[in-house]
């Protein structure tokens, strides 16, 4: 089972033959570990057309996260620089893309070498899900929908991380009363070379919950300092070691928040009943489709959404153009336990906001990923390690 990425049209007549008869085309980078999640696929071959440093990175980042995964390069011509930089990233061969012969023979090579290393995709069991919460505007609620989503999650039986990626003005950290000791900045050092054991060193665990949470910079001008690439690592990282990882994203799309929107694999689209929080959604929406984000893989929440303000749900889902998964209460609870440091979803469960939010995870959530709801009991859900 074969992943072609070439955005040239005409690709699987070109190579189809060589490639053999189960084989994906994709036209964007971003749809290759999805794939290979999907539907465990054993080989990617990437065309002549995509960029080199694309296919490096995209090399990379399999090497971590699929590493029984062959990825092959196609080339309109073979040269040094690129035979050793190919490898250096992880790729099993590099192929005149002419050569249909010798692309033969290195689709066996590689899928002989799958076969005895025997981790294809799908039986590694390391893949976590990595679900976004984000918003185009500042105050309708993101934070407090991702705390509460990871916090949640966590506590019935999920090994959680919660990233905090709005870096200058990032809130986790104080919505969940932790000390300011680590951050994400404590990893720059690290870019490039990231590891488990350098991840660890810089998560901050929440007692009551048992979540565990990368908090952003404590300084705002730190942000500039944290590279797009370490986030886009942290990320790699993460889903290999948690079953979750929820991410706390600005009401902006910088390019560090692009990377992440490309290693996600839902993305929680946050509004309220106000024209400009929704006129800005919109066009984060079509940044989104024009970047190739499946449309597939996107969730609607509306929070207080019972608000009498001149604007309906209704109005919202056809300005949007999508369907609300969720409806939030608007409740006075909610800045209340934010400034008492717990998490309503966990801590007042029959709060109507809490009601509704574990609701979503488990029917939403949950589904999208083929899981069943939990089941909670009592006041606090128990919560379940699972070894990795």
């Amino acid at each position: 089972m074969t992943v072609l990425w070439n955005p040239a049209r005409g690709a699987l007549d070109t190579y189809g033959m060589a490639l053999g008869d189960d084989v994906t085309v994709v036209a964007h980078g971003a749809a290759v570990p999805r794939e290979i999640s999907a539907n465990g696929h054993h080989l990617v071959v990437i065309g002549p057309e995509v960029p080199a440093e694309s296919a490096y990175e995209l090399a990379e980042q399999l090497r971590v996260e699929s590493p029984g995964a062959g990825v092959l390069m196609l080339r309109h011509r073979l040269e040094v620089a690129v035979l050793a930089q190919a490898l250096r990233s992880g790729v099993r061969d590099v192929v005149q893309a002419d050569d249909q012969g010798a692309l033969v023979e290195a689709v066996r090579r590689s899928e002989s070498l799958s076969a005895q290393l025997g981790t294809a995709p799908g039986e590694q069991g390391t893949a976590g899900h990595v679900v976004t919460v984000f918003s185009a505007k500042g105050g309708v609620g993101k934070t407090t929908i991702a705390v509460n989503t990871a916090a949640y999650l966590a506590t019935s039986g999920a090994k959680t991380l919660l990233i905090d990626l709005d870096l200058m003005f990032g809130d986790v950290g104080i919505c969940l009363q932790l000390p300011p000791t680590t951050s994400i900045m404590d990893l720059v050092a690290m870019t490039g070379h990231l590891d488990s054991q350098g991840l660890a060193s810089v998560v901050a665990k929440h007692a009551a919950t048992g979540v565990d949470v990368l908090v952003a910079p404590h300084d705002p001008a730190d942000a500039d300092r944290v590279p797009a690439d370490l986030v886009s690592e942290v990320i790699r990282l993460a889903r290999t070691q948690y079953d979750y990882v929820i991410l706390d994203m600005p009401p902006s799309m910088p390019e560090h928040v692009l990377g992440a929107f490309d290693l996600s694999d839902l993305l929680v689209l946050v509004s309220t009943l106000d024209i400009p929080a929704v006129k800005n959604l919109r066009l984060a929406i079509n940044t989104l489709d024009t970047l190739g984000a499946p449309q597939q893989n996107r969730l609607l929440v509306l929070n207080r959404a019972d608000l009498k303000v001149g604007l309906t749900a209704k109005d919202v889902e056809t300005a949007l153009h999508y369907p609300i998964s969720l409806g939030l209460p608007n409740a006075l609870s909610v800045p209340a336990a934010a400034n008492r440091g717990v998490v309503l979803a966990v801590d007042e469960v029959k709060d109507p906001f809490a009601v509704a939010l574990r609701e979503f995870v488990d029917h939403k959530v949950r589904p999208h990923f083929g899981e069943e709801p939990t089941r909670a009991g009592g006041r606090r859900i128990q919560r379940l390690r699972r070894s990795k």
